[in-house]
């Protein structure tokens, strides 16, 4: 958060003071006031607590409560760090005859029972969780809706980690520029909605970025009038066992909605790929003697036959995509596996898989996969960078990350897509995107993105059990949607 920090000096050193709060409490206020009006028909009457802590994200709380109370709401603020309360925002709100409490107790008892709670806690510097004297409004029952000014505080601004007790919000409204941590779990899941007010900010490239629709529609491959099968690319899928053969037919069915022309098949599984999706190229053996293709996907349900694939699929001058078991054989191998490859490498794993991967890394004991998911964004440029390799790391909030430092959080997820195989039809989707041209980096993006637009189509609204197989074939109609102006 130091760029967004530095942004906001440059700008208010340009503007008459206390101009940007002012912009930052007027869009706060203005978001409060619609959800008064939806809930309770109008702002006048209603019961506001604002939550100050110290500095200007509690100034921007006492500012938009001071609105709010020239509206005729009830506005109480508890100032949670006397000492250090925003003087220009008190004074407003004094002003505009709101209360002003230090007394947990009447904090606590005008929380429960509030109709909106203003959480100006902490704000994008803070850091270690809720301290002791906020943490009990963080447990307290409460009636109304929750609105984080800038973030929920106790989130991580720069990761989304949670490291202690943190506030959740229904709606989080942020100035200027998103903050990774509203993007990434766990901190993710106590924003809400997310909305954005623009304060005249202009922060520099960001750290971490969401494609958009407009984004993916740019990135997908269409083909042209000279276009065949062999040049919209041949994705080569080395995949399933004699144990899981349904893998293989799940990665296929990704691959074959990918944009790649073609899906060469290699594996034990040929005869029931060939029976479900007779368009397959089947060879036999493995990837070293299957003919040319313009990408590799290797290890979904691959069993025992994943060592010899990944062997030869990393000796190949194409990209290689290695999820599932073929994970779990690079986390045996180590980076050193990587080492000599000449082409690109993205790699897909779970939490569980990135644990051994980490291991495999360091050459220690593997740490705890609900370790490794609380800091989801800093495991994932980790695993980048010990590899060299763009890495998927797949979860609540899928993140994608490539040695060069870019980092993509994808914002279409669904818990509905936490069913058997759908990891394998990611692959087999992010493997055909490469095959067509794509960087991995975009390819894995890409397919998140779709990834998670199918989940939401094959469960519906607003939401049923789903299968991996329904998933792969939702794929057409969510590509069509984001190509759709």
């Amino acid at each position: 958060m130091e760029t967004v920090r530095a942004a906001e000096a440059e700008l208010m050193a340009r503007l008459p003071e206390g101009t940007l709060m002012q912009r930052a409490a007027a869009g706060l206020a203005a978001t409060c006031a619609r959800l008064l009006t939806g809930r309770r028909g109008r702002v006048y009457g209603s019961r506001v607590t604002v939550l100050a802590g110290s500095g200007d994200n509690g100034g921007d709380a006492l500012y938009a409560g001071a609105a709010l109370a020239r509206r005729g709401a009830r506005v109480t603020a508890v100032l949670l760090v006397p000492e250090k309360a925003h003087p220009g925002g008190l004074a407003a709100l004094r002003a505009a005859r709101g209360r002003v409490t230090v007394e947990q107790e009447v904090g606590l008892a005008d929380f429960s029972r509030a109709d909106l709670v203003l959480d100006g806690i902490v704000g994008i510097g803070g850091r270690g969780g809720l301290r002791p004297e906020a943490q009990p409004y963080a447990r307290a029952a409460r009636r109304g809706a929750v609105v984080a000014v800038d973030l929920p505080s106790g989130v991580d601004a720069d990761t989304g980690e949670v490291p202690g007790v943190a506030l959740r919000a229904d709606v989080t409204v942020c100035f200027g520029t998103y903050k990774p941590g509203l993007l990434i779990d766990p901190g993710a899941s106590y924003a809400g909605a997310v909305q954005l007010v623009g304060i005249g900010l202009e922060p520099p490239a960001a750290e971490v970025t969401a494609l958009q629709h407009a984004d993916v529609a740019a990135l997908l491959p269409v083909p042209g009038a000279e276009s065949d099968k062999y040049r919209r690319g041949v994705v080569g899928v080395a995949a399933g066992s004699a144990t899981y053969p349904g893998a293989a037919l799940l990665a296929v069915a990704g691959a074959l909605h990918g944009g790649a022309g073609a899906v060469r098949y290699v594996g034990t599984a040929a005869e029931e790929v060939v029976r479900r999706f007779p368009e397959v190229l089947v060879t036999e053996g493995g990837p070293a003697g299957a003919g040319r293709v313009q990408a590799w996907v290797v290890g979904p349900g691959g069993g025992e036959g994943v060592r010899q694939a990944l062997a030869e699929a990393l000796a190949s001058d194409v990209p290689v995509l290695v999820d599932a078991d073929g994970l779990t054989e690079l986390g045996r191998l180590g980076p050193d596996a990587l080492a000599g490859r000449t082409a690109p490498t993205l790699l897909t794993p779970h939490t569980g898989e990135a644990a051994r991967l980490l291991a495999g890394a360091g050459g220690g004991t593997p740490p705890a996969a609900d370790d490794l998911a609380a800091s989801r964004l800093a495991t994932a440029r980790r695993l980048a960078a010990d590899y060299r390799a763009t890495v998927l790391l797949k979860g609540s909030t899928t993140v994608v990350a490539d040695p060069g430092g870019a980092v993509r959080v994808n914002p279409t997820g669904t818990s509905w897509l936490a069913t058997a195989g759908s990891g394998d039809v990611l692959a087999g989707l992010a493997g055909s995107l490469l095959a067509a041209g794509l960087a991995p980096l975009d390819a894995a993006s890409a397919a998140a993105y779709l990834h998670g637009l199918a989940g939401r189509e094959a469960a519906g609204e607003p939401g049923a059990p789903t299968t991996a197989l329904a998933v792969a074939g939702a794929l057409p109609a969510v590509w069509r949607a984001v190509r759709t102006p």
